[in-house]
């Protein structure tokens, strides 16, 4: 399985490693702000073998305040920039705002990942512009409210429902259906039995026939269920990967690279002998 754009097969899992280059994100926030912290990060990552590296200007943690485009601009554009110049694998710009989708593919980004799902105005010209691979991520509400009484009818039915339009209108709108990606949206506007029912029922997202990409590293989700805090969520944060590449991710966004190219490593030796 291919998308055009991107420099790896996904018919094998691959790893995103997440680099926030926020001060208030909600697992990371501060440690990597400038530019020299960033570079660190992103070359310990890809020593630990990610396949891809996502960085982040603003937060989308729930009750985050919003950044405006020029401040956001001014935390990725140089990161990307310079990773580009300095590392092969490709670099995704995760942002909601069509500016910095242009702008970020110009500095060197191959993939564009939005949480909004190229719901903002103009935006779905901006990734058909760029001619870069999207991810389109469910998200109800917007993070400065979505954890405030989340409901469904079905949340797996809703969300397929709702990504199934959102690739509608990207088709509708020039972004080539080869070049999309799909993420349900893990603990964007999903209360605990949500998650665990996206979860559990991943393997429905195949009906629409896109690689899907799946973020649970870390997340609420995971310290209710075990009580940990934040910074004691690996073994949680791993065991959940592994639990969505088993129901057909292809890519997953997580914090701790090393660890989870280890579990991909071990369920392709046993589920794909050979691979």
């Amino acid at each position: 399985m291919f998308v055009p754009g991107l420099s790896f097969d996904l018919s094998v899992p691959r790893v995103m490693g997440i680099l926030n280059v926020t001060p208030d994100s909600f697992s990371d926030g501060g440690r990597f702000v400038g530019l020299d912290a960033a570079l660190t990060q992103a070359e310990r990552m890809v020593a630990e073998g990610a396949d891809i590296l996502d960085i982040g200007g603003e937060s989308t943690r729930p009750g985050a305040a919003a950044v405006s485009l020029d401040e956001e601009m001014a935390r990725v554009l140089p990161v990307i920039e310079r990773l580009h110049a300095t590392f092969e694998i490709p670099v995704s710009i995760d942002t909601s705002k069509p500016e910095l989708m242009r702008a970020a593919v110009g500095a060197g980004a191959s993939m564009i990942n939005d949480v909004c799902a190229l719901a903002a105005p103009g935006a779905i010209a901006a990734a058909a512009d760029t001619g870069v691979p999207v991810c389109l991520m469910h998200m109800q509400g917007e993070p400065r409210t979505m954890q405030t009484a989340p409901q469904y009818a079905d949340v797996v039915a809703d969300i397929i429902g709702y990504l199934g339009e959102r690739v509608a209108a990207c088709e509708a709108g020039g972004v080539a259906r080869e070049r999309l990606l799909i993420d349900p949206g893990f603990g964007f506007g999903k209360t605990l039995e949500h998650n665990l029912a996206l979860l559990r029922r991943l393997r429905e997202f195949q009906r629409l026939a896109l690689p899907l990409l799946v973020g649970i590293s870390r997340k609420s989700m995971l310290g209710s269920l075990t009580g940990r805090p934040v910074e004691e969520r690996l073994p949680a944060s791993v065991a959940a990967a592994v639990m969505a590449i088993e129901r057909g991710a292809r890519i997953v966004r997580v914090h701790d690279v090393a660890a989870t190219v280890d579990a991909v490593k071990l369920w392709r030796a046993v589920e794909n002998p050979g691979s």
